[in-house]
């Protein structure tokens, strides 16, 4: 792996594979090419320090896309990845209070509970988090399969983020099930907004999803979207598949700024953070 941007003449980087934790690594120079140690990628993918007030939520993303614009392929994002993509997919988690995904994604992409992972227990306990991120689920109409491990055996409890006019049979089934259920929209769906303070009310203010593209355009438009960690597969696959973001468009582009770029056998996994 090199760092294509920022250039720096730092080249001097941890031997360990192990995460302090204080998560202080010194980062590698441009050009050195080689693989990175979790304790590098995870200082090169550390959230934003709180202010003199206190942490605010912060809502990063986790995208990958093909050179044509493609998100899937075969209604998966699996194909388009890699082994480097899903490393900083594991870092990009091990960082997080919370995993957000779209009702539709959990059922295409089998999603799983967060796992607790040893190299970040150190780190985890340090910032005062538990053993893994929870993952809270977007669905406005809760047709979701509760007997999966997600909802059934998470090491941290999942929730489930729905609006005001969810079927309130399912939401009374969901918390028979063990799963807290969040209202955090007036009708049946929900509001990124109001989503993202329900979950920093519950201490939850390091936010990271993985889509799917419906909810990253949802969280794009509404303008709460803070961070994208966009993979660039080196890949075309043509055909009709989403891009990283749909739903609604926005009445004037919002402008992000590029933060770090970083490259591994063609693929290219880029940093951006709203501009201010």
């Amino acid at each position: 792996m090199r760092r294509l941007f920022p250039v720096t003449d730092e080249t001097t980087a941890p031997t360990s594979d192990d995460v302090p934790g204080t998560g202080a690594a010194r980062l590698p120079g441009a050009l050195v090419d080689r693989e990175w140690s979790l304790a590098e990628l995870a200082a090169a993918y550390a959230y934003p320090e709180p202010g003199p007030e206190g942490p605010a939520p912060w809502l990063r993303a986790n995208m990958v896309s093909t050179l044509d614009g493609a998100a899937q392929h075969e209604g998966r994002s699996q194909p388009i990845s890699s082994a480097a993509d899903m490393r900083i997919f594991g870092v990009l988690r091990a960082l997080a209070d919370v995993v957000v995904v779209g009702a539709q994604t959990v059922r295409q992409e089998g999603y799983r509970p967060a796992r607790a992972r040893r190299e970040f227990a150190e780190l985890r306990a340090a910032a005062g988090q538990a053993p893994a991120p929870a993952v809270a689920v977007v669905s406005a109409g809760l047709d979701l399969d509760l007997s999966l491990p997600l909802f059934a055996s998470p090491l941290v409890p999942t929730l489930i983020l729905t609006g005001a006019a969810a079927p309130a049979e399912r939401v009374t089934a969901a918390r028979k099930a063990g799963v807290r259920v969040v209202v955090a929209g007036d009708g049946a769906g929900v509001d990124p907004a109001r989503a993202v303070r329900a979950l920093a009310e519950l201490g939850c203010t390091r936010l990271l999803t993985e889509g799917g593209p419906r909810l990253l355009g949802q969280m794009a438009a509404s303008g709460v979207l803070d961070e994208l960690c966009l993979t660039v597969a080196p890949l075309l696959t043509a055909g009709d598949a989403q891009r990283i973001a749909g739903g609604p468009s926005v009445a004037v582009p919002r402008r992000f700024e590029l933060c770090s770029l970083l490259e591994e056998e063609g693929f290219l996994f880029s940093q951006y953070r709203r501009a201010t």
